[in-house]
Formats: structure tokens, C-alpha cells, sequence
């Protein structure tokens, strides 16, 4: 499976990239690829390509802030949760996926 997302922190600084981490790390782990945006106090990082995204079986938006650029998945399965989530159990969440995008 091809899994795209962006994580967007309150503050922007360390959970935004922790919880990237951490979901790339879960899904390559599953035997998944995935690329994760993230858009920090620095802006947006490893931004999604329209080819990523037009690739992707599921976009992953792990967030506590608004995130821009959501028009970009318009039409793909979409997981919208809050960071704190991904955050704790990232290869629950990615069974989980696993399990909806199966059916």
C-alpha cells in the first residue's frame, strides 16, 4: 500500500516531526511505502508531489492545527486524526488503515 499524509503540530516544532517519523517508520515497517509532509514552524517540509498523492491508497492527517493544501486529496480515502493519536500507537494505526482499505 502507498500512504501519503502531513502532520501539523500545535506549536509546529517537535511533534510535527516525531509523529512523521513515527509513521513512516510504522508503515515501512508493515511493508507499506509512505511519505509524509510536514508543516512546521518552518513551513511546509517534503511536500507531497501530485504524483505521490495520485499514488496513494490513503492520505494520513495527523494534526491539531488546520493544515493547508487538503483540496490536494480530494476523491482519496482520507484518515483525519488528531496527532496525540499517532503519536502514541503508530503501528496501531497503521493496522488499522490496513484493515479499511482491505475491505
Amino acid at each position: 500500500m502507498k500512504i501519503v499524509g502531513i502532520t501539523a503540530c500545535t506549536a509546529g516544532i517537535a511533534h510535527t516531526y516525531i509523529v512523521a517519523e513515527k509513521i513512516q517508520n510504522a508503515a515501512e515497517d508493515a511493508g507499506h511505502q509512505c511519505k509524509i509532509e510536514t508543516q512546521g514552524t518552518i513551513g511546509a517540509q517534503n511536500k507531497l508531489t501530485a504524483d505521490d498523492i495520485a499514488a496513494a491508497d490513503v492520505v494520513i492527517i495527523a494534526h491539531d492545527i488546520a493544515v493547508g493544501g487538503m483540496e490536494r486529496f480530494a476523491g482519496k480515502p482520507t484518515v483525519d486524526i488528531p496527532i496525540s493519536i499517532a503519536m502514541k500507537n503508530p503501528k496501531s494505526l497503521i493496522a488499522t488503515i490496513e484493515k479499511k482499505i482491505q475491505k
